[in-house]
């Protein structure tokens, strides 16, 4: 075997590689420092020998930087930009390569193609400026100066790269007073992302923005598709009707006419009465209209009747929800062995997290809990000494509780739900005996009312909403668990009877998906239970679905409405003390957890 450099002469048909070979020296193979000559340098074995490969990673920055200093010295350039009164020389081969507009200029026959000056149109010339050195240094400073004139260039050039860079930096500079025009600006040249992003923060800014120059020069139909919005994030109906009154008295001899258009967006019903009385009914531009005084009428009806809500129900009185806003559960009062809480937790979805907020100012046990609109109320329960009338309510904004309006009755163990902006709060205990009675609470008055009384005593029972009407499921009447069900019907003040449950249950878990009634879990006197049955309410009959794989009591189960395809269980007090979401802080023990929407 012949050593590497004294193999025998090659044959004729390889003797010009051989002899090449011949004069270079061996690559030695080490670990320590190599020369610039060698940068990028692998040794490849062949059959004729070693070769190697080169790969130089400064060869296209120091061509590029080469080819910008003979561009700035006018060096074989072969094209001349004419913009206003500034020329600008380059190189049609490095224009074409970054640029698809420069690109169809030079290579598609066009006569700009034989062509060595070319006047452009429409473009600043200091922009042009700054993407020609761009196409050569790959290098740009967006800011405050530049972008507005940089982004559009950009775009027209199709240099994508430099125009994200624009949508960013302008994404980064939000704020109230700019966010219109950002939006107005994104539009104007399509970049579809800003336009969405600076569009929700409008709508989440809405307060802030509508004080603004820039919302007082709004068109119409721009202010008209704001106040549409469902998603329009505001702590109430008030500034809604505030930011039009602010608008139309910017310029009000040229804007008082479009008042009953504006009016129909505005969601009347949702202020309190009082307002509706001291601000509404006495402004000067709402009274001059006759449709404006249809819509005051609307709204007063709505508050002075109802049991009539779910028939006066429109677009007008659908709470709004904030764009992006989160599903959150709240844990809600509840016991340990040894005591009784008055501290809530909070369960993100979109952070899978726990956290603490602020504690009620009673402890409760036992509680009912709902949510309407922007609030989360705590209905009765029990302090460890006595069954409770009072409420409270919680803010997320501000994180803190205030006490509502009493109920008429001491209830724990009551059966809560929200049918048409309305709180009803139905059977429980109040510490001598179960009860049937049922009342609702009105948070734009401020008032209960008595409706009529279940048919059967119930305590641990859940009421849900299903097509308008309330369903009081199961419970426990003193002296057996339940399978019974009445369904309550506004209208008309009613409680029905409907067809029984498969399962006897108390403190079962209730949601609605898709028109159908569930009901999972509970006690039936004997055990906790794991079954699950549905209601169809047009063929009023029960049916088994499958079971939970845990036997659960004291729950609530939550339908997410980001995932409506889904059912949640979520769990404060199981047999086995497991859990299907993240573990509490603690263990409670008969607490009540809720959804509740928490705008950004």
């Amino acid at each position: 075997m012949f050593p590497r450099w004294q193999r025998p002469p090659p044959r004729s048909e390889e003797f010009s590689s051989w002899s090449l070979l011949q004069r270079v020296k061996p690559v030695k193979e080490k670990s320590g420092d190599q020369s610039p000559a060698m940068e990028g340098a692998v040794q490849l074995l062949t059959r004729d020998g070693h070769s190697i490969s080169h790969n130089s990673k400064r060869h296209y920055h120091d061509a590029f930087v080469c080819m910008n200093r003979m561009r700035q010295r006018g060096l074989l350039c072969d094209i001349v930009l004419h913009v206003g009164t500034k020329e600008i020389k380059g190189h049609k081969v490095v224009l074409a390569s970054c640029s698809p507009y420069f690109h169809a200029m030079f290579t598609n026959e066009m006569s700009e193609s034989r062509q060595t000056h070319v006047t452009l149109h429409d473009i600043d010339p200091q922009a042009l400026e700054q993407l020609v050195q761009y196409a050569y240094t790959a290098e740009i400073v967006v800011g405050e100066g530049n972008v507005q004139t940089l982004l559009p260039a950009a775009s027209l050039l199709q240099l994508n790269g430099v125009r994200d860079a624009c949508c960013k930096f302008l994404l980064s500079q939000l704020d109230p007073s700019n966010c219109l025009g950002i939006r107005g600006f994104a539009d104007t040249h399509s970049c579809s992302d800003l336009l969405k992003s600076a569009h929700k923060y409008v709508l989440q800014h809405f307060v802030e923005v509508s004080k603004t120059e820039e919302f007082m020069l709004l068109p119409l139909k721009q202010v008209l598709d704001l106040i549409s919005s469902d998603s329009l994030n505001v702590p109430s109906e008030e500034e809604v009707y505030r930011a039009v009154l602010n608008w139309v008295k910017h310029d009000v001899d040229g804007r008082r006419q479009h008042v009953p258009r504006l009016m129909k967006c505005v969601r009347l019903p949702l202020l309190s009465r009082d307002f509706l009385m001291s601000s509404v009914d006495t402004e000067l531009l709402v009274r001059h209209h006759s449709e404006c005084k249809d819509l005051l009428i609307e709204a007063l009806k709505y508050h002075l009747m109802p049991e009539q809500r779910g028939v006066l129900s429109n677009s007008r009185t659908r709470p709004r929800r904030c764009e992006g806003a989160s599903t959150v559960l709240f844990a809600v009062g509840g016991g340990s062995l040894f005591a009784i809480h008055g501290d809530c937790e909070a369960y993100d979805t979109r952070t899978d997290r726990w956290h603490m907020v602020t504690s009620m100012s009673t402890r409760r046990a036992r509680v009912g809990v709902a949510a309407i609109g922007n609030k989360l109320y705590a209905v009765g329960g029990y302090d460890g000494t006595s069954d409770l009338a009072t409420v409270e309510s919680y803010d997320p904004v501000t994180n803190t509780w205030q006490p509502e309006v009493s109920m008429g009755t001491r209830r724990s163990c009551l059966g809560v739900a929200v049918l048409h902006g309305l709180l009803y709060a139905a059977g429980g205990y109040d510490g001598a005996s179960c009860l049937n009675s049922a009342e609702r609470y009105d948070p734009l008055t401020g008032t209960w009312t008595s409706i009529a009384a279940m048919s059967t005593r119930r305590r641990y029972v859940r009421v849900a909403t299903l097509d308008g009407n309330l369903y009081a499921v199961g419970g426990y009447d003193s002296s057996s668990h339940l399978a019974t069900v009445e369904k309550y019907e506004p209208q008309i003040n009613t409680w029905t009877p409907i067809a029984n449950m498969l399962s006897r249950r108390s403190s079962a878990g209730v949601a609605v998906l898709e028109g159908m009634l569930y009901v999972a879990g509970g006690n039936d006197g004997t055990s906790c239970l794991n079954s699950v049955e549905r209601y169809n309410p047009k063929a009023n009959t029960w049916e088994s679905v499958a079971p939970m794989n845990i036997r659960r009591l004291q729950q609530m189960n939550i339908l997410f409405p980001q995932n409506p395809e889904n059912l949640f269980s979520a769990c404060l007090h199981l047999q086995n003390l497991s859990s299907t979401i993240l573990p509490l802080t603690y263990t409670r023990f008969k607490g009540t957890i809720t959804p509740k929407i928490e705008s950004n």
